[in-house]
């Protein structure tokens, strides 16, 4: 042996990597912002729906080839797949947390981004059929006095 030792993940038997999820949430909204079903991303890929359920939750790893069809399908970058990563995450990564006594309840507790959410996605697809762009802006206008004022409450 060459004396290297080989660095094992530091998170609870059956959990996904968080970096996993991460790239697993970035499949689903891209695919969701295209208005892609799982079925039609699976045999693009030449997978099955199930398959693409396991990338999106994180369950299945994304090989580097897998990734390169991913966003050749998706017309996206690779980098895409890791864009907003939160740095808690990046940080799980197992050569950054070995040996820092990082607990599970602290590597797996993480705010769900408001812009993965389903109701996001298709708010914003339903705000792009809107096709006077008189109309789109008056609503984006509304909606941020909305906002605003939901904030200074």
């Amino acid at each position: 042996m060459s004396g290297v030792q080989e660095m094992q993940p530091v998170r609870g038997k059956g959990k996904p990597n968080p970096i996993d999820v991460h790239v697993g949430s970035r499949i689903r909204l891209r695919r969701t912002l295209l208005g892609m079903s799982q079925e039609k991303l699976g045999e693009a890929i030449g997978l099955t729906f199930q398959q693409v359920q396991k990338y999106e939750r994180g369950a299945n790893r994304v090989g580097a080839s897998r990734l390169f069809d991913l966003s050749r399908v998706l017309d996206v970058s690779i980098g895409y797949f890791f864009a907003e990563m939160p740095d808690t995450v990046a940080a799980q990564s197992p050569v950054q947390i070995r040996d820092m006594g990082v607990t599970d309840e602290e590597m797996y507790t993480h705010e769900p981004d408001p812009m993965a959410k389903r109701e996001t996605l298709e708010l914003v697809r339903a705000y792009y059929k809107i096709s006077d762009p008189q109309v789109r802006k008056r609503l984006f206008e509304m909606t941020k006095a909305l906002g605003a004022a939901s904030e200074s409450e």
